[in-house]
């Protein structure tokens, strides 16, 4: 395990294999590069998620066949039709700014990140994002535990600024009946039953990440340190609001290309994580992907905002590849040894056996 930090930003994914959880072939380095190949041509495929939630049978299939085939192929795609207004994501990034300029880094250290069941939440400060990424940006994990739904919950114990819960699970509570269906298409695409996770995503945990990428100054650009540094995420599959400052990126298997993300405002970037590799037999890959400084050095003095949602199972879950796909590569796996697994890559070997541990 690396533990100098700067030393992350020339290493190569493959000087973490041995915490891999499931087959990952590709190869790169974890900050952008002057060798990079860039394919510029490639498009995300957009999908309207209103045929699948309004439609009929015919229509339902049609877009479970163009989401599916484009997250076979590279494990992103957009997704329009969702019914929440480009407004609530721009009142959404205005309330993050407000997170992080009215709390100061004082007040939000005592909420430094811990493992919750299977799941690291809270604070992470700059560069701390992971012991092997000096990454440029702050975030907080928040997952379900974090939020009043029965108004029993001290939100005091998770928010510094608890006048924002409301907001926040609001906007968890709009993107939430999303869950099933974009998992019952997936699953139909895959020719299995689409009702298999209904139970299973239903108020199921989940880690909505509030990022505040600050500007970036001299000294930040001279150190060859990405905003965040190549990885993969590690859940069934993630949902995006299409962030406002390019910087995203996907790497394409098939070629070794990188890929620049655009997505239309108002629309949502999905990408499926490991967990959706290991149970769909690696049908659907969990793509390497990051975030970059944007090419466009004007917007170096913009603070960039993202607030993606990772969509998870709970720790006592067992993860087991689908049937109908063939031979399984993988034996079942809780979700709890599974995630803990995945995540000593960026937290370390002792993670999960230490006093950090609230299970």
């Amino acid at each position: 395990m690396l533990t100098d930090k700067k030393k992350g930003i020339s290493a190569f994914n493959k000087d973490f294999a041995r915490y891999d959880q499931v087959h990952k072939q590709q190869s790169y380095r974890l900050a952008e590069g002057e060798t990079d190949v860039f394919d510029e041509d490639y498009e995300l495929k957009t999908c309207d998620l209103s045929r699948f939630l309004y439609g009929d049978t015919s229509q339902k299939a049609r877009f479970a066949q163009e989401l599916g085939q484009a997250l076979e192929e590279i494990g992103f795609a957009v997704l329009t039709g969702h019914g929440t207004p480009v407004s609530f994501y721009r009142e959404t990034r205005d309330k993050v700014l407000d997170f992080f300029s009215r709390s100061t880094v004082e007040q939000r250290r005592p909420y430094l990140a811990r493992r919750q069941g299977s799941v690291k939440q809270g604070y992470f400060p700059i560069e701390e994002t992971s012991d092997i990424h000096p990454d440029l940006v702050e975030g907080w994990v928040f997952c379900r535990r974090a939020f009043n739904w029965d108004g029993q919950q001290t939100v005091a114990d998770f928010w510094p600024l608890p006048d924002l819960e409301p907001f926040f699970r609001g906007y968890v509570t709009t993107h939430e009946p999303l869950f099933v269906p974009i998992m019952q298409s997936m699953l139909m695409y895959l020719g299995c039953d689409p009702s298999l996770y209904d139970k299973k995503l239903t108020q199921t945990n989940f880690g909505l990440r509030l990022n505040y990428y600050p500007p970036i100054d001299n000294q930040a650009d001279a150190s060859g340190a990405g905003r965040i540094l190549g990885h993969e995420d590690v859940d069934m599959f993630t949902l995006l609001a299409a962030p406002e400052i390019e910087g995203l990126q996907a790497l394409n298997r098939t070629n070794g290309k990188w890929v620049r993300l655009h997505a239309p405002p108002g629309s949502l970037i999905i990408n499926t994580g490991d967990y959706m590799q290991r149970i769909s037999n690696d049908r659907f890959p969990s793509t390497t992907h990051r975030v970059s400084k944007p090419r466009d050095r004007d917007l170096y003095g913009q603070p960039r905002i993202s607030f993606p949602i990772a969509v998870y199972v709970w720790e006592n879950e067992i993860l087991k590849v689908l049937p109908g796909l063939g031979k399984p590569k993988y034996p079942p796996v809780s979700a709890l040894e599974f995630h803990t697994n995945c995540n000593r890559k960026i937290y370390g070997d002792d993670y999960g056996h230490t006093a950090d541990s609230q299970l």
